[in-house]
């Protein structure tokens, strides 16, 4: 807002600059030929001119010649002006030409005049000569005094902008200030809302408008808040109701005498439970009850793999120095599991490496497999989304695994990016900025 009043303000003084100098252009050049012509008028009805002085003293007198140089500075706007004037006067003239002579201090030329006229043309600055041609006759000639620089005008201008965005911009700049700043405000809670945290009302300041928008934000907060807290009581909820007829059934089977049947309906049973703990995790992200702890990521990237290596799985390695990071270790075990499964799952020669950055640290889970069609890396993604094409669709699983790695990995403050390897397989890479 300041910067728009700043330029309207620039373009306006501009546009009055450009007025004040136009005018004073056309005051000089008619306040030069009136008097002029009328000189001139004069002294032609009287037939008396002056004789040659060393320094003109206003009047007029004649010449055989102009003595206006070719390589002086000419003023044809006032050249012009005069011919004009002269002819509406009904004089019968010829050429007009004219010439600027600049003073310097203590001209010589100066001490020819009169103590008067003198100081006028100090305080001009200069003379203009002007030689007007009578046809086969003689050129009349005089001198008056030429007020030619700006520079007062330009200084004058430039103080009036000056104050003139002193006195307006400051108060824009104040008032732009009392309502930036609680708009910043707002903006930063806004931005570090967070599910589950603090609920602390902001205080509503600046204008009314600005009030009215900071009182709907807190509301808005509250209302947000209040309708994750009612989803968390309903998935708990589901997730109760659900596991009982499961656990039921659990025991239930137990009965089935034919082994090979028993045996299929626990695994079932066992993949609906870890389904219903995917779907819970992936609802319930955003608001986790497990707090930030600084830990060792490379002791946790290590348990992970120790646990796979237990269950007899082909994981490989290499073990790193201490590496300290504040997360939710919890959460990014399972993420790190999910796709360690879905590595085994789908390929083989499975290795993860751990690369440390001045920035940032790098979690490397390689494969060697089909891969992923390179316009479907980030398809996987969504919920629910298994690729057939290149996947084998007897390994299970609805969906879910990658998709909840992603979500954890984001929620602490990093991202997972897929890309297939040369030679054939995945690499996912999860970064974490430390």
């Amino acid at each position: 807002m300041a910067l728009v009043i700043a330029v309207a303000l620039f373009v306006a003084q501009a546009i009055n600059f450009a007025l004040i100098l136009q005018e004073r252009q056309r005051a000089r050049i008619e306040g030069t030929t009136g008097p002029v012509v009328a000189r001139i008028a004069d002294a032609i009805e009287r037939n008396t001119f002056a004789k040659p002085t060393r320094f003109d003293r206003g009047r007029v007198r004649n010449a055989a010649s102009s003595p206006v140089s070719p390589t002086g500075e000419h003023r044809r706007d006032i050249e012009q002006s005069l011919r004009t004037a002269l002819g509406e006067a009904g004089l019968n003239t010829g050429r007009v030409e004219t010439e600027v002579h600049r003073f310097v201090p203590d001209d010589f030329r100066l001490r020819y005049t009169g103590k008067e006229r003198r100081e006028r043309f100090r305080r001009a600055g200069g003379e203009l000569m002007i030689a007007v041609e009578r046809p086969g006759k003689d050129w009349l000639v005089l001198s008056v005094p030429w007020f030619g620089g700006n520079d007062w005008i330009f200084w004058r201008l430039i103080w009036q902008t000056v104050i003139l965005y002193i006195v307006v911009l400051v108060p824009v700049l104040v008032a732009a200030r009392q309502i930036s700043k609680p708009l910043r405000t707002l903006a930063v809670a806004a931005r570090g809302f967070r599910p589950g945290g603090s609920v602390d009302a902001l205080a509503e300041a600046g204008p009314q408008d600005v009030r009215d928008v900071i009182a709907a934000f807190n509301a808005l907060r509250l209302r947000v808040t209040a309708m994750l807290d009612e989803k968390d009581r309903m998935l708990g909820a589901i997730g109760h109701d659900l596991r009982t007829p499961l656990a039921a059934l659990r025991v239930r089977i137990e009965s089935v005498d034919d082994d090979t049947d028993r045996l299929r309906m626990a695994e079932t049973i066992a993949e609906m439970n870890r389904m219903l703990d995917d779907i819970l995790s992936l609802a319930r992200l955003g608001r986790p009850s497990e707090p930030l702890t600084e830990v060792d990521l490379a002791a946790l990237v290590e348990a992970v793999v120790d646990d796979f290596l237990d269950l007899g799985e082909d994981v490989a390695f290499e073990e790193r120095a201490r590496l300290r990071m504040r997360l939710r270790p919890s959460l990014m075990r399972r993420a790190l599991r999910n796709l360690i499964e879905n590595a085994l799952k789908y390929g083989s020669e499975v290795e993860v490496q751990l690369a440390e950055q001045p920035d940032q640290v790098r979690i490397i889970v390689c494969d060697r497999g089909p891969g992923i069609p390179e316009d479907r890396l980030n398809d996987v993604f969504e919920a629910f989304t298994r690729l057939e094409n290149s996947r084998n669709k007897d390994t299970g699983g609805i969906g879910l695994g990658l998709a909840l790695a992603r979500a954890i990995v984001r929620e602490a403050g990093g991202d997972i990016l897929l890309a297939n390897r040369v030679g054939g397989g995945l690499a996912a890479t999860i970064t974490l900025r430390r």
